[in-house]
């Protein structure tokens, strides 16, 4: 589902040749409309009552925007979708900005009132930030950046479930970076926490934005050292060393867990790896 060229994020509208385009939110889905996401604003009076509006920058030069519907009418021809079913289902482009959109309601939702004088919060035309008309306090969005790691054993590469997973269904270990650490301290804490091995020759291969809900995604190729798995209670269901000739069911193209094994198949062909996700 390709819709779109280029999405430049923003807070003001520049002139535009066309008119705008417009995504649908409500209750953490998107509204698809006779197969598309990127919507004719007037069609949207017909959707629901509009909560709020954020602007979230140009696709093509035409100014897009976020309409939160606080109610939704049944309407022939719309659907509904949350965000992580449309993986691997629309173009990276496209997530990209339906993940900037999810993050940045979530974010206008949770600060619409002063976390220090309790006065109404107001978006600020300027720069991306919520500000205060009272006390003047502003607050931007926050990301939280994570480690994601392929460790690797020669033809062997570790993967792991977490108890909510589908059946079969194996990714990478990831976690998130504590107050203090470096990525590289974290990614050493986490292997050892999840499922207790040693690591070293870290190599830092390139990130992603990922909007569940809010993470920088730092992902990495780590060679095994020392160690027999251990999951972590609670955290991890079953970890195993897997042939890259006999791998399980994967994360989907264009998730970087996806891409940290595509990038360790083409070293292990003398292959060109593949450019890191959006």
């Amino acid at each position: 589902m390709r819709s779109f060229r280029l999405f430049e994020p923003a807070t003001r509208l520049q002139p535009a040749a066309s008119e705008g385009v417009v995504v649908v939110y409500h209750q953490n889905q998107f509204a698809m409309f006779e197969g598309r996401l990127l919507l004719d604003p007037d069609q949207v009076m017909y959707f629901g009552d509009t909560g709020h509006r954020l602007m979230l920058g140009h696709v093509d030069g035409r100014p897009c925007e976020l309409i939160h519907l606080s109610n939704t009418l049944d309407m022939p021809g719309v659907s509904w979708h949350r965000l992580y079913t449309l993986i691997g289902q629309v173009d990276d482009a496209l997530f990209r900005l339906l993940g900037v959109a999810q993050q940045l309601d979530a974010w206008y939702r949770g600060h619409r009132f002063c976390g220090s004088c309790g006065g109404a919060m107001q978006p600020r035309e300027d720069e991306r930030a919520m500000e205060c008309r009272a006390c003047e306090r502003r607050d931007y969005p926050k990301l939280a950046p994570c480690i994601i790691v392929l460790i690797t054993r020669g033809r062997e590469i570790l993967l792991a479930r977490a108890p909510h997973f589908p059946p079969g269904f194996f990714s990478t270990l990831a976690g998130f970076i504590e107050p203090g650490e470096s990525a590289e301290e974290c990614l050493h804490r986490e292997v050892k926490e999840e499922v207790n091995l040693e690591v070293d020759q870290l190599r830092y291969l390139g990130s992603q934005n990922w909007p569940f809900p809010n993470s920088l995604m730092l992902g990495f190729h780590a060679e095994y050292v020392s160690g027999e798995i251990v999951p972590q209670p609670g955290e991890i269901e079953e970890a195993h060393w897997w042939s890259v000739d006999d791998l399980p069911r994967l994360p989907p193209k264009g998730t970087i867990s996806r891409w940290l094994v595509d990038c360790y198949l083409a070293e292990l062909d003398g292959a060109p790896v593949p450019p890191v996700p959006a």
